[in-house]
């Protein structure tokens, strides 16, 4: 029933996220325009712009819940979430190398830059999360890890800001980046997160039942025969290619991978092979919808997606801290 709904909420938001842009909503007798007159400005516009910044919002948002709920699942801890552990600052860090050495600027869609812009997202992910795991002496002290994480992701954005200040051509660029934005977002961008999502979901799907395992304790885990080093890099490998991939193509996006699992976890409580699923619909609903609501609340001028999920998700974790006081 919850997929349902998720999957009937997003039907409306694409739908809506086609006729919503910078001067507010299209009226419904614009539409003979685009189905029937291919060549018009409005057309254009449509399949062009609005349809795949739509399906990148949906895409990027789909990985940010799936990747959290593998975070979550894998360390055991539900304030954990991909940038927790370093692997949004490490890819926006190898993001930013990338720019400064090929001379690009975010937002060219060409399917090289966006390529490479994953590739070197993904290795600075999967370097910056091994870091905090060697620094937390592995995954059996959440509190120890979680710390780790903020460390790394303190020093790596530090960096990352160094590089820019370095290279000031590209500084005003990578402020947009680092807010959050699917305004850039383009075919090719969505078809590099697709690809991302189903090298994603395929290896998160097989370990499923690690995950269910390691919920009882890594002793417990171990106890029943699964290979769980295999599990562990399989996991780890998906959660950096999954952060990777959002961050490469909308930048940093907050809150989507802690609140999607949490807000599915309240309505259901499944095993970890409907959670992954259900957290990435949920993911993918929420980004959607912040992005739609971002074109919307100052329309013409638009407020950068990440600024509002950063709100809305400050505005989710004091309600539910002000619940458990209660």
């Amino acid at each position: 029933m919850l997929a349902t709904m998720l999957a009937l909420a997003t039907g409306a938001m694409m739908v809506a996220g086609l006729l919503i842009g910078s001067l507010g909503w299209m009226p419904w007798t614009a539409w003979r325009d685009v189905f029937f007159d291919p060549s018009s400005a409005l057309a254009t516009v449509v399949w062009e712009v609005r349809l795949p910044r739509t399906l990148c919002a949906w895409l990027a948002g789909a990985l940010l819940g799936l990747s959290g709920a593998i975070a979550q699942g894998l360390f055991r801890n539900p304030l954990a979430d991909p940038y927790l552990l370093g692997s949004a600052a490490g890819a926006n860090l190898a993001v930013a190398l990338l720019l400064i050495a090929v001379g690009a600027t975010p937002g060219l869609d060409s399917l090289g830059l966006n390529l490479g812009l994953t590739g070197a997202a993904f290795c600075g992910a999967v370097l910056a999360v091994l870091l905090t795991l060697t620094l937390a002496r592995g995954t059996r002290q959440p509190l120890r890890l979680l710390l780790a994480g903020v460390v790394v992701s303190m020093v790596l954005g530090a960096l990352a800001s160094l590089a820019m200040a370095r290279h000031p051509q590209l500084l005003q660029a990578m402020q947009v980046f680092m807010l959050g934005t699917t305004a850039f977002a383009g075919w090719t961008a969505a078809g590099v997160l697709a690809i991302a999502a189903v090298g994603v979901v395929l290896p998160a799907w097989a370990c499923a039942r690690a995950l269910d395992v390691l919920s009882l304790g890594i002793d417990s885990a171990r106890s029943l025969g699964l290979p769980l080093g295999l599990a562990q890099a399989v996991l780890i490998g998906a959660l950096a290619l999954g952060t990777a991939a959002a961050v490469a193509q909308v930048g940093l996006v907050a809150f989507i991978g802690l609140v999607a699992p949490h807000l599915v976890r309240l309505a259901v409580r499944p095993l970890h092979r409907s959670l992954l699923l259900l957290s990435a619909l949920m993911g993918g609903a929420l980004l959607l919808a912040a992005d739609i609501l971002a074109r919307a609340a100052m329309a013409p001028q638009e407020l950068p997606v990440g600024v509002l999920t950063a709100l809305l998700g400050g505005v989710y974790l004091l309600w539910m801290m002000s619940r458990r006081q209660a």
